[in-house]
This record gives C-alpha cells, sequence and structure tokens, in this order.
C-alpha cells in the first residue's frame, strides 16, 4: 500500500447521502436495516448451509454471499466438475425465493431464457409465456456454451432487471440474482462471454479443487446421497430483503469512495491494460465493500474492504495486452498481479473518528 494521504470518517451519520448514493440495486425499499447482530446471525446460518455441501473453500462462498446481499450477479468460472453449479443451487436453495435453472447449450434459444409472445385462439390475441428468467435467483448453468446471440438475451435482464419482447416490457420480480457457471474459455464448445456481459457481473470466482482432506470427506458424504438433497431454506424473501437494507446504510465515507475511484480510473491508464475497469466496476466495488463490513460487524467501510474486493470485482473486466499476459503465465495471473499493483501503489486514506 502507498503512504495515507487522505482521513475518512467512521462515523456513519456523516455524509449519510454519500454512502446511499454509493451504489443501488432493483429491489425496492420498504424495509428497515438490522442490527448488526441480526445480520450476523441469518448471515451465518446461509454461511453454515453452504458449508454443508462445499467444504474448505470459504473465501468463495463468502464472495458468493456478498453478491447476493448486494444485489449483483455471480460468475463462477472453472474446470468441470470442481463444484460450480453445486455452489450455485445450494446458494439458490438456501434463501426461500423463487429459483428457475437454465441448461445453456448450442441450440437454446434467446426466448428460451426470456420468454414469447404467443397467439392464445380462444382469446385472439397474444400472450407472453415466460421465460426461465422470471424467477428471484437464476442459475444459469455453462452460459459459455450458448451461442453469442443467447448470451446477450440476458444483457437487459440483468442490468435493468426487465425483459422487453415484441416491444413490450416486462419488469423481473426483486430480488433478481444471476448465479453463472463458465468452463474455460481453453475448453471446445466454449463461447467467451462479450465484454459487456462479464461487466455485468459483480464478482467472478474460482473453486478450484479441493485439498486432499476436503475431497476424502465428500466421498463419504457423498457415497448414499447429495447434501443437495438435504439443504433448505435458511432464510425467507423477507429476511433476505432486510439483509440487503442493512448493508445499503452502511456508510462509505468521500475519502473511501475517492479512494475507489483511483484504484478504478488508474486501471484504465496501465500500461498492461489494453481495456480497463468500468463505472459500473465502481459502483459494485463500492456495494460490495458495504455487504463485506456489515458481515465484518461493521457500519462503515475501511480500505481494507476494498482492498480484498479489487480482485474479485475489477479483474473479469479488464483486458490485458498480449505481451503482458504471455510474460505473466496467462491473462488472468497478469490482470491479478497488476491489481494487487495498483492497491499498493495508491495512497490510503486514515480513520478518523468523530
Amino acid at each position: 500500500m502507498g503512504a495515507p494521504s487522505m482521513t475518512f470518517d467512521t462515523d456513519q451519520n456523516a455524509g449519510q447521502n454519500a454512502s446511499q448514493n454509493a451504489g443501488h440495486g432493483p429491489s425496492a425499499r420498504h424495509t428497515e436495516p438490522l442490527p448488526l447482530e441480526e445480520f450476523a446471525d441469518r448471515t451465518g446460518r446461509i454461511m453454515a448451509n453452504l458449508e454443508t455441501v462445499i467444504d474448505g473453500k470459504r473465501e468463495a462462498l463468502t464472495l458468493a454471499l456478498v453478491v447476493l446481499i448486494a444485489e449483483g450477479h455471480l460468475l463462477v468460472e472453472d474446470v468441470p466438475g470442481v463444484g460450480k453449479t453445486t455452489l450455485a443451487k445450494a446458494l439458490a436453495t438456501s434463501v426461500g425465493c423463487t429459483v428457475s435453472r437454465i441448461q445453456f447449450t448450442p441450440d437454446l434459444l434467446p426466448s428460451d431464457v426470456t420468454g414469447v409472445s404467443m397467439y392464445n385462439q380462444a382469446a385472439h390475441e397474444f400472450e407472453f409465456k415466460p421465460g426461465a428468467v422470471f424467477a428471484n435467483i437464476v442459475v444459469a448453468d455453462e452460459i459459455n456454451r450458448a451461442s453469442p446471440k443467447t448470451q446477450s438475451a440476458l444483457l437487459e435482464c440483468m442490468e435493468e432487471g426487465q425483459v422487453s419482447v415484441d416491444g413490450v416490457t416486462h419488469q423481473l420480480e426483486a430480488p433478481f440474482v444471476v448465479v453463472a457457471t463458465q468452463n474455460p474459455i481453453e475448453m471446445e464448445g466454449t463461447y467467451a462471454l462479450p465484454e459487456a456481459q462479464r461487466d455485468r457481473f459483480m464478482v467472478r470466482i474460482s473453486m478450484g479443487y479441493p485439498d486432499a482432506s476436503a475431497e476424502l470427506a465428500m466421498l463419504h458424504q457423498r457415497e448414499n446421497a447429495s447434501p443437495l438433497d438435504e439443504l433448505s431454506p435458511v432464510v425467507g424473501k423477507p429476511e433476505l430483503a432486510e439483509l440487503i437494507e442493512t448493508a445499503r446504510a452502511v456508510y462509505v465515507s468521500r475519502a473511501v469512495e475517492s479512494y475507489v475511484v483511483s484504484i478504478v480510473q488508474a486501471t484504465r491508464s496501465h500500461p498492461e491494460f489494453r481495456l480497463g475497469a468500468s463505472p459500473r466496476g465502481t459502483l459494485h466495488l463500492v456495494r460490495a465493500a458495504k455487504v463485506l463490513a456489515a458481515l465484518k460487524g461493521r457500519e462503515f467501510v475501511v480500505p481494507d474492504d476494498v482492498d480484498e474486493l479489487v480482485v474479485p470485482v475489477l479483474a473479469h473486466r479488464i483486458v490485458p495486452t498480449r505481451r503482458a499476459a504471455s510474460d505473466r503465465g496467462g491473462a488472468t495471473q497478469a490482470i491479478a498481479d497488476s491489481l494487487r499493483a495498483i492497491v499498493s501503489a495508491t495512497p490510503v486514506p486514515l480513520a478518523r473518528t468523530r
């Protein structure tokens, strides 16, 4: 980290408008924030539920929970068989919301995702038949096995919480979260997600292979049945709405906002990046940091919250130069290394209490 040069308030009442304007999701606001003790209890139940299915991946589970409460979208990228779909299903099952699963294949049509208008002969009019995207949590399995045209069917849904078919707009019920899995683009039969679609995902995570002890435990746990079969919701939709509102109320000082902006803007002029992070990335980074602060029992964001989220929130939005990717052993590693260097070089604001 660089030398401190700014101060940020830890008084959550100061500059409250700055906090509330830092990021926003699609949900209507009709609930009050929870005490942090109740927030910790509910999120702890969700984490415990997830850990009955996914062993030894607490960091990935925490990021998935951050995305859910921040009303973002999650992209899980890794090789087959490491639990991508299991994580997506477990997250969806842990929350008492409507859930839909879409298996993306090369022959999947955009109308299968969004819906289609069909003529009703009895009523002599067209009726809209909702597609699989009409659910609170949509599990998009192997999203990069569908054609780019079908992938793009999710663009409007993910950003605006609505679907437009035949000139008519249909609103999606809040909360609306897409949990997508994808295989590495080097694998046969995959299509790389376009930059515009990657940018709509708040966080990208990689599951990685389990360690030996976790893999051994998995053999015993899943010998006769899948843990997913025994999973049940631990919070309902009203409780989730309260978690969302609690995270939104977390305070972000002007200095911390400036710190976030400095990091994001540095990606746009970095010599090893052909494409830096977007303004949407700035908003997502602040929203995710607010949730992480609440998970840590704080009513305000500190720079460490931002630092912890820079790579998972920004890396998938960035395109490195070919030379950087070649020199660093691949695009993913090159981006992560450069982002950490940017964080280290950015002046860190000092805390100031009131």
